[in-house]
């Protein structure tokens, strides 16, 4: 009797699609926690694209941008209601223009060390929050 064959099969290569800029990514993480609290859990097998980082990844970024006291606690709020409301604070409403500047700095923190990790896009060409 013969051994039974083994034939490989070729490992899908993973497309790695990076984020567009901070805000893109902060929404990710955003909807990859939402999801995590509703009992999901993550599967990389899911499909042929996947992310440069995990969402963890992400929060580690955050907190260690609090520790250096780049990010300070009012930063943070505003990243976390904005974020969970997955609509960044709207420049027309007097009420947020505190928001969007706290929004906006954040963000440029975010972005610097999101490029330097190879997470977001180096182009300038998209501008969402101006």
């Amino acid at each position: 009797m013969s051994k039974p064959r083994f034939i490989r099969k070729p490992i899908p290569k993973k497309r790695v699609i990076l984020f567009s800029d901070a805000e893109e990514a902060w929404f990710w993480f955003i909807r990859s926690e939402r999801a995590r609290l509703d009992g999901a859990r993550l599967n990389a097998q899911a499909s042929n694209d996947t992310r440069p980082c995990d969402p963890d990844d992400l929060y580690r970024v955050v907190m260690a941008l609090h520790r250096r006291h780049r990010l300070r606690d009012e930063h943070l709020k505003v990243l976390v209601q904005y974020g969970w409301r997955e609509c960044p604070p709207d420049p027309r409403v007097r009420e947020e223009t505190h928001a969007l500047d706290l929004w906006r700095e954040a963000l440029d923190r975010l972005t610097t060390v999101l490029k330097a990790k190879g997470i977001v896009r180096h182009d300038e060409a998209v501008l969402r929050h101006g």
